[in-house]
């Protein structure tokens, strides 16, 4: 399932990357036979790194794009900036094509609306956690007063207060992914571009620079691309996810609609383990009052029911249903609109809905 809206802050139109001196020909075998990844690669010794991609992203959102090693994800995101030029297809940020950017242009783009953060921060080791944060203002000729007033704000916003005169090597590896965070917020650009930022660390330490940057986020609006191989990263930060797998977008979609309607075999495989209590809402899995009462159960006093919302998630559902006889009554503006039974709790913990 893929996506192609021309109104996105970023846009991708029908995006191919083939690597290999026979590109061209062997994209259009690909369009004209679907060639897998491994027969393009023995027919025409070429790797197909994006196949056919076409997505938008909203402004303010976190579009999380996972796969496994070699799904073609981080060379995706890299054609947004034009770090990798297309074999085919448009990118599109706020309706300008960057592929009609000439050398100038694209550089203040990069410096200006992108910014990226990636798994290895490349800290410059002889600069100051305030200098590598300033360093990219540096290099835009923005004068010292500006580029230390902006270093000390972003300092405080990624909760660095109190480091800013200590150097690369004096930090743990989460402090120094709030720097490279740093660096790339302290141009303010619109979009953020982050590769597998936080797969290296410690879960506990990952989990709170992932609570850390979704407070972040909230804040300042900014649209963001979050490269990641963990899906329960991606569940946990994405508004949606794309699922790529040998180059090409397999499904588009909310947490809770990959993992309730996975689009194949291969994205059910991948969701299979999920716990479902955070990703499913009353909404997804009530019925109607009337479809309730049509088996014959009229629904029992109001205030002798618990009462959720229709946003309330499994979880909040299985404290609520817990020694309780009755169905739960999902209320909306005061008034009953649907009845989850434990009958459909229980279906939507095992993810049918």
């Amino acid at each position: 399932m893929t996506q192609d809206q021309s109104n996105g802050v970023v846009v991708t139109r029908n995006v191919w990357k083939i690597f290999g001196d026979r590109a061209a020909e062997a994209m259009e075998a690909v369009r004209r036979e679907d060639l897998s990844k491994a027969e393009v690669l023995e027919r025409f010794e070429a790797v197909v790194g994006v196949k056919d991609v076409s997505i938008s992203v909203d402004e303010g959102e976190i579009f999380c794009i996972m796969g496994l090693s070699g799904s073609g994800k981080s060379t995706l995101v890299r054609h947004i900036n034009r770090l990798i030029e297309p074999t085919s297809g448009e990118i599109l940020i706020n309706g300008e094509n960057v592929g009609n950017l000439n050398a100038e242009e694209l550089r203040a783009m990069r410096a200006d609306k992108i910014g990226m953060v990636f798994q290895s921060m490349a800290l410059l080791p002889h600069r100051t956690v305030r200098d590598n944060i300033a360093f990219a203002l540096e290099l835009r000729n923005v004068d010292a007063f500006t580029r230390a007033n902006v270093a000390e704000r972003v300092i405080e916003l990624v909760s660095l207060q109190g480091y800013g005169d200590r150097m690369p090597s004096e930090l743990s590896g989460g402090m120094q992914q709030r720097v490279g965070l740093a660096r790339a917020m302290a141009a303010d650009p619109d979009i953020l571009l982050m590769d597998e930022p936080f797969s290296a660390l410690d879960p506990l330490i990952r989990r709170g620079l992932q609570d850390e940057f979704l407070e972040l986020s909230q804040r300042m609006k900014k649209t963001t691309l979050f490269i990641t191989h963990d899906l329960d990263e991606a569940i946990r930060m994405g508004t949606r996810i794309a699922i790529m797998k040998d180059g090409a977008i397999v499904q588009t979609g909310t947490p809770e609609e990959i993992v309730t309607q996975p689009a194949d075999k291969y994205v059910a495989d991948f969701v299979a383990g999920i716990s479902k209590l955070k990703l499913i809402f009353a909404h997804t899995v009530m019925q109607s009052v009337e479809a309730y009462e049509s088996n014959g159960k009229p629904l029992p006093s109001f205030d002798d029911c618990p009462q959720a919302s229709p946003e309330d998630d499994l979880d909040v559902l299985v404290g609520l249903a817990i020694n309780q006889e009755n169905p739960i009554v999902i209320v909306s503006d005061s008034k009953p609109v649907g009845v989850v039974t434990k009958d459909a709790l229980l279906r939507g913990i095992q993810g049918e809905v």
